[in-house]
């Protein structure tokens, strides 16, 4: 249970919410209501769905803002699964030697991330206009509007209505034809709330009689992806559609096949210890992890909150960064913390190319992915499942003995040396 958890289950306790909203459909919890248990603006933030305190997810529930000071709760749907991006990488993108102020090798934060975006030309390719300017950004009202949004079955909708909610843009630019509204993560999310997208969007359609176009930037270790979406049916929140994708690297230099095999060749094989056995399938999540901690020392709490995990996933891939040397578990003050190791600093310090190819050989270390990686040169296609269990059971792997824990490993297994190939120039 994290503090959120526990002050939502006392609010729905002491207001009823669960029965309320079985009744009319939906409760509206104001401000005021909630600092009585906690400061709301930790209460109410949940850009991902995993970061939703565990009554609003064993219910179905979600909560928007339609006001400055109130929030309806409902069983709508108010997330949506990112697309998968495509494998294509455009490797031209150069940043200009000329800016001293930015190190494209260790960007910081969705400002910097976005400004490198801006700098290095990427957004104008994405945008297809090669003049385009800064314009609003950060903290406005929405004004009034109203719009239906699908209910969890995607069976039925609600009408909502919002009047002069706060909404936040982390930065706009608007071309000759166009007004792009960009919502940038520094992390690869399962999902992200609509809202986000949405209540910019309808804000300043009614204010430009330009093109709105609705823009989700992810930057994480070096790789810039740009997904953008259109609404459909302006009326609904679920609308939203992909109609372009595309994914830009600044990496100094293109890793190739022969890099990353003459890692193979040479890499030294380090013992098992009694760490688990990974079970994080997506390896640039946990390098999005590893640039957090870079940053600052976190609890599993604060992960969770922070990050679009929920405390399971918390666990898996800090305990698969710690397999890996990366992460590091301290305890601080009676809590335990993770932070990077100093192998983990060293790593994230060097340029991009060259911690690319140290994360290979933090992978390949490992005597199981050493073994399937060689199988998959040999084969010249991906290993089955059969192929890898059969392999992690000659080797052995730390407590786990049943088929069906070895078959969810041999998914991360092949997920991360999946990841190795992606980044070779093919």
């Amino acid at each position: 249970m994290t503090k959120n958890d526990d002050a939502w289950e006392k609010l729905f306790e002491k207001f009823d919410i669960l029965d309320n909203i079985e009744k009319n459909g939906r409760f509206v919890i104001s401000a005021s209501q909630i600092k009585e248990v906690r400061e709301p603006r930790l209460m109410v933030k949940f850009d991902y769905e995993n970061q939703l305190p565990k009554i609003f997810s064993e219910n179905k529930l979600a909560i928007l803002p339609i006001n400055r000071g109130k929030y309806v709760i409902s069983k709508f749907k108010a997330y949506h699964k990112l697309d998968e991006k495509s494998k294509e990488i455009i490797n031209e993108v150069k940043f200009p030697k000329c800016i001293e102020s930015i190190d494209f090798n260790n960007i910081k934060g969705e400002t910097q991330a976005l400004n490198s975006a801006y700098i290095a030309g990427i957004l104008a390719d994405f945008l297809g206009d090669k003049k385009i300017y800064p314009t609003v950004e950060g903290r406005m009202s929405s004004g009034k509007f109203d719009f239906n949004i699908l209910d969890i079955s995607e069976t039925s909708t609600m009408d909502v209505s919002i009047d002069n909610s706060q909404i936040e843009i982390d930065g706009a630019y608007e071309g000759l034809d166009f007004l792009a509204l960009i919502e940038v993560k520094t992390e690869y999310p399962e999902n992200f709330l609509v809202r986000q997208l949405y209540y910019p969007f309808i804000t300043w359609k009614r204010c430009v009689e330009k093109e709105v176009k609705t823009i989700f930037l992810v930057y994480s270790n070096g790789i810039f992806s740009l997904y953008e979406y259109v609404f459909s049916n302006e009326s609904c929140y679920n609308s939203l559609k992909l109609i372009k994708q595309a994914n830009y690297s600044i990496i100094d230099g293109e890793i190739e096949i022969a890099d990353i095999e003459l890692i193979a060749n040479k890499v030294q094989i380090i013992l098992e210890s009694n760490i688990p056995f990974p079970q994080a399938d997506n390896f640039e999540r946990l390098i999005s992890l590893c640039e957090l901690l870079k940053e600052i020392k976190l609890t599993k709490d604060e992960i969770t909150e922070k990050y679009s995990f929920n405390m399971r996933q918390s666990y898996y891939y800090t305990s698969a960064g710690m397999y890996l040397g990366l992460i590091d578990r301290n305890h601080i003050n009676g809590k335990v913390c993770f932070s990077l190791t100093k192998k983990g600093n060293k790593i994230f310090d060097l340029p991009l190319k060259q911690r690319q190819l140290e994360l290979v050989k933090c992978i390949l270390e490992h005597k199981v992915f050493l073994n399937i990686f060689k199988l998959w040169l040999e084969k010249i296609e991906t290993p089955s499942l059969d192929d890898c269990v059969h392999i992690m059971k000659e080797i052995g792997i730390y407590n786990v003995d049943s088929e069906e824990t070895l078959r969810r490993r041999a998914r991360t297994v092949l997920r991360w040396l999946e990841w190795i190939m992606d980044l070779k120039n093919i």
